[in-house]
């Protein structure tokens, strides 16, 4: 068995060893609120960094769906039970409240050395008591901030994490924000043992989730991956789909019915109304589609894409679902597991081989941009001004360009390049180069002189085309690396 290895992560543990510094050096404490999607590795993160730092600490999980006396009774177990030095001494009286709770959590921390303090999965401790908030900012200011103590809050409702730290909220201005993603790519690839274009299909597939990265057999291709996975019902690549849906949609209402859409491919406001809806001729209402995409966005769970050039574009919003695993869960895995569920298992992976290819090449298109965008800082980059890299499109999606790169986004005031990408089996050929210079002819500031030319193929270019730049997976890989 294949002993599970930490990968990645230094930028988030050097910030957290920054901060147990500050406690050591200070003698105060430091509060960081943490939050990050379902599966991106919070809790393995806080976890790692507790045993590196070798610190006296308290891990308490709060439990889903419990009620406010049963956390304080785990609370306590877990208090009771952690390797503070005063958690032995304690009262046996159980607290009624969470401000009592923090006033025993006060009394077992050490006062003359650092420890640590974990409270994972707090958003459901708010969604239990809402006096919660104003409990902890009252024993922070009057108990725990006077004590050496690193107070880690973690959560995965992006939305609450966020307002939990906001202006309006009392525990604003007490604690300190780290957002944890998904591993990069190459990162990625580190743990799949892949590299090149395999890595970027791991990537994809995974969306960098480190608990799906580790399904991964070392050096296996998407094909042998998915091959394997659909021999299980219970595996993962299908299961955390599932779970982060119910977790993050609890009921099947109207948003989630968005959030479906989305994920199965439509882009566009008026396509998502469409689908989302009763059908073509009883679709959502403006009115109510427009605050659930809104929602959407605050949960992270979507993105969105405008048209990038000189001038505002009359292409519109494109919407997609934020992260590509669950983009790949909603359009392709939730129909092949119904397959594997009914022991049709070949007929799963027909399934997913008819629906990849067309799904990764419009997939692998954010990772690209995101790529040059991180490139332009690197020494060589032909256009190092450059700091927004999208696409563009008019109301006719003809034609439909792959990448622009300018200085700034949705109107920009010069274009850089424009560019395409091309993720199939054949490399980029002399057709491919006739039609996007014609292509790019229509988008807003690429015709002044010093606008280059760029292609991204995953098989290459062919003989005799030239471009300003030339970039294949390794490439895009290089820009994490």
């Amino acid at each position: 068995m294949r002993k599970a290895q930490f990968i990645g992560r230094r930028r988030e543990l050097a910030d957290l060893r920054w901060r147990q510094g500050l406690v050591e050096r200070d003698g105060e404490g430091v509060a960081v609120a943490i939050r990050g999607r379902r599966q991106a590795g919070k809790s393995r993160l806080v976890e790692q960094f507790c045993v590196e730092a070798g610190l006296p600490r308290l891990y308490f999980q709060a439990s889903r769906g419990v009620g406010t006396a049963e956390s304080l009774e785990l609370f306590m177990a877990a208090l009771r039970a952690s390797d503070l030095p005063g958690a032995d001494t304690l009262p046996n009286a159980a607290p009624r409240t969470w401000l009592e709770a923090f006033e025993l959590l006060a009394l077992a921390l050490p006062h003359d050395r650092a420890s640590v303090v974990v409270v994972d999965e707090i958003p459901w401790l708010f969604q239990q008591d809402a006096r919660l908030e104003g409990y902890l900012q009252t024993a922070w200011d009057r108990l725990l901030r006077s004590k050496p103590v690193l107070l880690l809050l973690v959560g995965s409702d992006l939305h609450m994490m966020e307002a939990f730290v906001g202006y309006d909220r009392p525990f604003y201005g007490r604690a300190d924000s780290m957002v944890v993603k998904p591993l990069d790519p190459a990162d990625t690839a580190k743990l799949t043992g892949l590299e090149g274009a395999d890595a970027l299909d791991a990537h994809l597939i995974t969306g960098g989730f480190p608990g799906l990265c580790r399904t991964w057999d070392a050096g296996a291709s998407a094909a042998e991956y998915f091959a394997e996975q659909c021999r299980r019902v219970a595996s993962p690549l299908f299961t955390i789909g599932e779970q982060m849906l119910d977790s993050e949609f609890p009921q099947p209402d109207q948003t989630r019915r968005v959030f479906s859409a989305i994920g199965s491919g439509e882009r566009t406001f008026g396509n998502i109304a469409a689908r989302a809806g009763r059908g073509p001729d009883d679709p959502i209402k403006s009115g109510s589609l427009g605050p659930i995409l809104n929602r959407l966005q605050d949960k992270h769970a979507i993105a969105f894409d405008q048209p990038l050039g000189t001038q505002p574009g009359n292409g519109g919003k494109l919407y997609r679902v934020a992260d590509s695993y669950l983009r790949l869960y909603l359009g392709v895995l939730a129909a092949a597991h119904e397959e594997v569920k009914r022991d049709r298992h070949e007929q799963a992976l027909r399934m997913i081989e008819r629906r990849w290819e067309s799904w990764r090449g419009r997939a692998i298109e954010p990772v690209v941009r995101e790529a040059l965008a991180r490139a332009a800082a690197s020494d060589g980059f032909p256009w190092p001004e450059t700091v927004e890299v999208g696409g563009w499109w008019p109301r006719s999606f003809d034609p439909e360009i792959d990448l622009v790169g300018a200085d700034r986004a949705p109107v920009a005031r010069r274009v850089f390049f424009t560019g395409s990408i091309k993720w199939l089996g054949t490399p980029f050929d002399h057709r491919d180069m006739r039609a996007q210079r014609k292509s790019a002819r229509a988008v807003r500031g690429a015709s002044e002189d010093g606008c280059g030319t760029v292609v991204v193929s995953r098989s290459g270019v062919a003989e005799g085309v030239a471009a300003d730049l030339e970039w294949g997976p390794s490439d895009v890989l290089a820009a994490w690396r």
